[in-house]
């Protein structure tokens, strides 16, 4: 171990930690539980319908296999793949997102670069920031009267506070003297901002979005359990319905792998606009 590079020790932990969990899990989990069988018990005493158990992680795993073998398959509405669920999911993200860029990027630099529209902007963001973004479902379902389009409305909401906020301060942040140099050689506002603001602002903007998109992709889960029909928010919860508990645990890890993926994005991309700078 002592020979190994500190990611190659890192990997080796995050592999053990892992087997551990699992068997853990395995084995804490009796197989009858896991079945959903009714025990002795409860047989003589008449105890009713076998319950839902919580499945061990060989039956997870199992479903895992059964799910990304054919991710793509189309059933008919209530029997979509994996693929086609998370596909949906993420359109929505990435179409609401992309609408909460093209507003917060801009009015985030309005912001930064003048203090009087920070002062009258700034009430209105502090009363709307706070407000829970499926608390506008409601609303939205009612004016727009389309599922699809008020989940995309849902997901601008919640993305564009943490970009227009970070935006406005690294905007703000930006050295005088650097956007004195810009006045100095006569560049107008415009391509002062382009050349001088933004590569300066860069890092602290990209970390705006990839907050962004992690509380975009958490959102859209709660989004879609309530307006229902594709997706994989109602994925989980129509797997809840059919009290089949391996696949809402397989679906929740599956949630967790692409806002991994998301994140590790727009990581990627904070240390390439790091670096560049």
């Amino acid at each position: 171990m002592q020979g190994l590079s500190l990611n190659a020790r890192a990997a080796i932990m995050s592999v053990l930690l892992l087997v551990v969990g699992l068997t853990i899990w395995e084995l804490a989990i009796p197989a009858q539980q896991a079945a959903g069988e009714l025990t002795e018990y409860e047989r003589l005493t008449g105890g009713g319908a076998p319950r839902a158990g919580v499945p061990p992680p060989s039956q997870v795993i199992a479903k895992a296999w059964e799910e990304l073998s054919n991710p793509f398959y189309d059933a008919g509405p209530n029997d979509k793949g994996i693929g086609i669920q998370i596909g949906y999911s993420i359109s929505r993200v990435l179409t609401g997102y992309a609408l909460a860029a093209l507003i917060a990027i801009p009015l985030g630099f309005l912001i930064g670069m003048s203090p009087v529209a920070y002062k009258a902007l700034n009430p209105f963001i502090q009363v709307l920031r706070p407000i829970s973004p499926l608390a506008w479902m409601p609303l939205a379902l009612f004016i727009i009267q389309d599922s699809e389009a008020s989940a995309i409305f849902v997901i601008f909401i919640c993305s564009i506070w943490p970009m227009l906020l970070n935006t406005a301060f690294g905007v703000a942040g930006v050295r005088k003297d650097w956007v004195n140099v810009a006045r100095t050689h006569e560049l107008g506002s415009l391509r002062t901002a382009f050349t001088v603001i933004l590569p300066a602002a860069a890092p602290t903007i990209v970390t705006g979005m990839r907050i962004s998109i992690g509380i975009a992709w958490l959102v859209i889960v709660a989004a879609e359990m309530l307006v229902g029909g594709t997706g994989i928010g109602y994925y989980v919860w129509n797997e809840w319905n059919n009290l089949d508990l391996t696949s809402v645990i397989f679906s929740i890890l599956m949630i967790g792998v692409v806002g991994m993926l998301l994140d590790a994005m727009f990581g990627l991309l904070a240390t390439r606009v790091t670096y560049v700078e």
